[in-house]
């Protein structure tokens, strides 16, 4: 068999067959089949090529802070299995202990990345205690290494999760004893540096059912005759945004305009406020309803808190009639 060598290819077999063939064609024949038989077999070789090009994604998310080590400690397990992993830190600021902030925060990043992410998530107020860590894979295809305290939830309301399982095998994990109080370390990253890797994962342990998951019981806003009755949730970063559980379309559905006034209810305090496109719609210092950017209904006071201006600490009944006809 002959073979011609290319850059970047250093053997390309060309068969004899192909050669024979060629042997009777007029000249601008034999190039133009040439053409296309390279063609056709460098595209093998690039493709494989692309797809090496990008390291695996790890997108890490914890409530510890960055006042200590632990986040570099964390990283740095996950370097150890595997040095060229590409690390996103999603946030380390989640509210100490907050499941719902955590699970608000996977649900709101986990659509701007591709399938085959791994998300490390360590929001784990139950460390220690018999509650499972857990890999489960999502129907878009993406891994979640975290514990099984209701994380997923949001995701698995709109993505569906396809399997899961326990965290078991001790060759996943780092250490000749597990801390009690530090799986972040121990367990949370070492798995998650395996999963980028592209170990198989049906090793990590046993098999989970899904429906056994833990989930959070989270209150679904509602529109009836009376008007939308839903929940403040969270405050938005440092900024005093209030979040809500409404999507927009629900909002819409009271009949209120752009420009409007809206009555709203939040626990016992009674205000008007109007509903606006964008912040600056209002004078600053002025309250505001508006569409945020993840689709839902936010409160907000321009250029300040609304939080803090009107003492709010979520979480908070919210009541907002149908709009007049």
């Amino acid at each position: 068999m002959a073979t011609a060598r290319s850059r970047g290819n250093s053997h390309l077999p060309i068969s004899a067959g192909l050669v024979s063939k060629l042997g009777s064609r007029p000249t601008f024949i034999k190039v133009a089949l040439l053409l296309a038989w390279l063609c056709a077999a460098l595209t093998v070789p690039i493709a494989a090529q692309r797809a090496k090009k990008y390291a695996p994604t790890i997108v890490f998310m914890t409530d510890f802070g960055t006042l200590d080590d632990s986040v570099a400690i964390c990283r740095g397990v996950m370097y150890s299995v595997m040095p060229e992993v590409r690390i996103v830190d999603l946030t380390h600021q989640v509210t100490p202990y907050s499941i719902l902030d955590g699970a608000r925060f996977l649900h709101g990043a986990t659509p701007y990345y591709p399938a085959g992410t791994v998300f490390v998530v360590v929001i784990d107020p139950g460390v220690g205690s018999p509650r499972k860590a857990i890999v489960a894979k999502s129907k878009r295809g993406q891994y979640f290494v975290l514990p099984d305290n209701g994380l997923l939830t949001l995701v698995e309301q709109r993505d569906g999760i396809e399997a899961a399982r326990a965290i078991t095998n001790p060759a996943w994990m780092i250490g000749s004893k597990l801390s009690s109080t530090f799986h972040g370390r121990d367990i949370f990253s070492p798995v998650g540096a395996h999963m980028a890797r592209g170990d198989d994962w049906t090793s990590v342990g046993p098999e989970v059912p899904v429906r056994a998951l833990v989930r959070l019981d989270l209150k679904a806003a509602k529109v009836d005759g009376r008007g939308l009755s839903a929940e403040i949730i969270a405050t938005d970063g440092p900024f005093g945004n209030l979040v809500t559980n409404v999507d927009a379309d629900e909002f819409l559905k009271l009949g209120y305009q752009r420009g409007q006034e809206v009555p709203v209810k939040l626990g016992e305090k009674e205000m008007k406020i109007k509903f606006v496109r964008t912040f600056s719609d209002l004078p600053v210092g002025e309250p505001l309803l508006y569409i945020d950017s993840r689709g839902h209904l936010g409160l907000a006071v321009n250029q300040g808190s609304f939080a803090a201006a009107y003492g709010i600490k979520p979480p908070v009944a919210l009541l907002i009639p149908p709009a007049a006809r």
